[in-house]
């Protein structure tokens, strides 16, 4: 029977100088200098392909087509009466209200009524003083037809006085001829005859500087009067504006004062409505206001989907807040049953180019001011000189630095800062 022994279960063991071996050492070294190179390499591989990495979805990238360029607006709008005056009192007093708001009105029908026994007293005033001018005025006339006549007869009286001195010269001189008439009688006619000239001569002189003298004193005469005239009929204007109208056919809007109220000279009473004229009242950005124009084609859109023509028939002068508002009116029909201040979709048609290079409108326009781009070249978008042209609310057009089929960096740019090259992560 043979014992067993431990050799089965023995191991060799090295010795110090086998744990030292240099070769493993280096085999050692090797690996770890691979794995750094392999290291460096990939580092180096990422920095050329961009200096930065992005994840994909941090950006928004478009691609450059060819195509229509339709610069145009869109806006919500509210829906304003074109024709919505207010009625205002001419004078104060109590006013005494026909109709309610809401109601329709017919052109002419009598809204409200303002009791003003003031204006109306002053009225009875001036129309006193008027029949007072108009009788001074025509006893004026009276007395210039009676001067005209003394004057027209002191004229006749003096044209036969000269007829009668002429007779008696010419008998004078034939007896002077016959030798039964002395010279110094017949000197004595031959005066007379001169001095029914003298007389004659001032007679007409009389006769019209008296014709217009009583012409002026008529007309000062009429002139006040009239003057008088044109005080009472504005007084009377004013009397039946006392008496609120309907100026057209439409509905009676807002109502300012109550039944039987005290009103103010000039203080609003009411408006009317024109209901079968409505315009669209909306607010365009700045930049966009430069654009517009009166009769620039316009589309508006009503609750149901419906599209309606317009145009632009006004624009305001001034910014206000950073916006413009302008004023659409409607070319052909209207929506049925529009309503003051309803919302409504406008769309406003400014341009349209044709078969031009464009790219979705984003924040790299304004970023670069529109004079740089991050363009991909594969997944790594390069910082690229490009220029853009005008722009509408969702595509803006490229001049020059980009052709079709180039992707942009249209939104998300920012991130970069002012790297050449950056490396966009899930492309």
């Amino acid at each position: 029977m043979s014992i067993r022994d431990t050799s089965a279960q023995d191991r060799p063991v090295a010795t110090a100088a086998q744990r030292h071996d240099p070769r493993r050492r280096w085999l050692l070294i090797g690996g770890a200098g691979v794995a750094a190179l392999a290291l460096v390499a990939w580092l180096v591989s990422g920095w050329s392909a961009g200096g930065r990495s992005f994840d994909g979805s941090r950006v928004r990238i478009a691609e450059v087509t060819r195509g229509d360029l339709v610069r145009d607006i869109a806006a919500d709008g509210r829906v304003i009466a074109a024709n919505s005056p207010v009625l205002y009192a001419i004078s104060g007093g109590t006013v005494t209200l026909k109709v309610v708001a809401g109601d329709v009105v017919k052109k002419g029908q009598e809204l409200a009524e303002i009791d003003s026994p003031e204006l109306r007293s002053k009225l009875a005033q001036e129309e006193s003083t008027l029949a007072s001018l108009q009788a001074e005025a025509s006893r004026a006339e009276l007395d210039a037809q009676l001067a005209r006549s003394a004057a027209t007869k002191a004229l006749n009286q003096a044209e036969i006085d000269r007829t009668a001195a002429l007779r008696d010269l010419e008998r004078q001189q034939r007896g002077f001829d016959g030798g039964a008439v002395s010279q110094i009688e017949l000197a004595k006619a031959q005066d007379e005859l001169k001095k029914a000239d003298i007389g004659l001569a001032h007679s007409r002189q009389d006769a019209t500087l008296q014709g217009r003298g009583a012409g002026l004193d008529t007309r000062n005469k009429a002139l006040l009067a009239d003057r008088q005239k044109a005080v009472v009929t504005e007084l009377r204007r004013q009397v039946d504006a006392l008496t609120l109208r309907a100026p057209f056919d439409g509905q009676v809007g807002q109502v300012q004062i109550a039944q039987r109220a005290n009103v103010a000279a000039n203080a609003p009473v009411l408006s009317v409505v024109d209901l079968t004229v409505f315009e669209v009242e909306i607010k365009v950005p700045e930049s966009f206001a430069r654009d517009l124009g009166i009769g620039m084609p316009a589309q508006i859109t009503s609750g149901s989907g419906q599209a309606f023509a317009a145009q632009v028939s006004a624009v305001s002068p001034e910014v206000v807040n950073g916006e413009v508002t302008s004023r659409l009116r409607f070319t052909g029909k209207q929506p049925p049953g529009l309503r003051q201040n309803q919302r409504l979709s406008a769309r406003i048609v400014l341009d349209t180019r044709r078969n031009v290079l464009m790219v979705e409108r984003g924040p790299f326009v304004e970023q670069g001011g529109g004079n740089l781009a991050y363009v991909m070249d594969g997944s790594t978008a390069i910082r690229r000189p490009v220029r853009t042209g005008v722009s509408s609310l969702n595509a803006v057009e490229v001049l020059d630095g980009a052709q079709p089929g180039d992707r942009i960096v249209v939104s998300g740019s920012d991130l970069f800062g002012d790297a050449e090259r950056v490396r966009i992560s899930g492309e």
